[in-house]
């Protein structure tokens, strides 16, 4: 019988609640997500420091633990054994942390800031519970609103505008953030839905090359991996930058 797979690379096959919290924070991607927030402040013509690290915790307790608090709730995909009541109580902390940190930051940035307050608690909910027949769980959403939108916002809570400039890196970031769906979808069906994988590629030659699990997974986790550190390296260079 075919050797069970982890749910997710960066998480243990055996169960424990350490395990269970490593892998429902998922934190390759949220180092990635918390990336777009480095780079969209740094691209300001003057970063305050305060309002940097508001936005990078606001992130963090909406994208890291609430939203993926969520999305375990929802049909258990990581098949963690965190209690139900301890996955809700930490969405909905973290979301009001996040929520009132934004607030916060109304007094210093200005109202326009509402907007992207009211669009961070729309996509927490409507892409990790898959609401409105989960219309917005697609590709397209999940670049828009974990790339895109960490961008924006975070350049907008510097300056209180938007530029074309923040716009042209938010593309970037969405272009980044879909390649990342691509990669991770077809890697989360082998991980948790496949049974076993075989075939078999004939080269011209006539080599053959078997597949398995593990030779379709490596090439797509490991350029995740790859992405997922290359961002934030760049994001921590051009902060660096700005502030070294």
């Amino acid at each position: 019988m075919p050797e069970t797979l982890a749910p997710a690379y960066y998480a243990a096959r055996s169960g424990g609640w350490r395990r269970d919290v490593w892998a429902v924070l998922h934190p390759p991607y949220t180092a990635w997500h918390l990336s777009y927030v480095l780079i969209g402040a740094s691209m300001a013509p003057t970063v305050d420091a305060v309002r940097l690290t508001a936005t990078l915790l606001a992130f963090f307790l909406a994208v890291g633990i609430s939203a993926h608090a969520l999305d375990e709730l929802k049909g258990r995909p990581l098949g963690t054994e965190l209690p139900g009541a301890v996955l809700s109580v930490a969405a909905a902390v973290g979301l009001l942390g996040a929520v009132g940190l934004g607030f916060a930051g109304v007094t210093r940035v200005g109202f326009g800031l509402l907007p992207f307050i009211a669009a961070g608690i729309l996509f927490v909910f409507a892409y990790n519970l898959e609401l409105l027949g989960g219309k917005l769980h697609g590709d397209f959403w999940f670049a828009l609103s974990w790339g895109a939108f960490p961008l924006l916002t975070a350049f907008f809570a510097q300056t209180g505008r938007i530029s074309i400039g923040a716009l042209a890196a938010s593309a970037g970031a969405f272009a980044l953030s879909y390649g990342q769906r691509s990669l991770s979808t077809p890697a989360r069906l082998l991980r948790r839905r496949s049974r076993s994988v075989t075939g078999i590629v004939e080269l011209r030659d006539g080599t053959q090359v078997r597949l398995d699990e593990a030779a379709l997974l490596r090439p797509l986790e490991q350029a995740l991996r790859a992405f997922s550190w290359g961002v934030v390296a760049l994001a921590v260079g051009l902060a660096a930058t700005r502030f070294l």
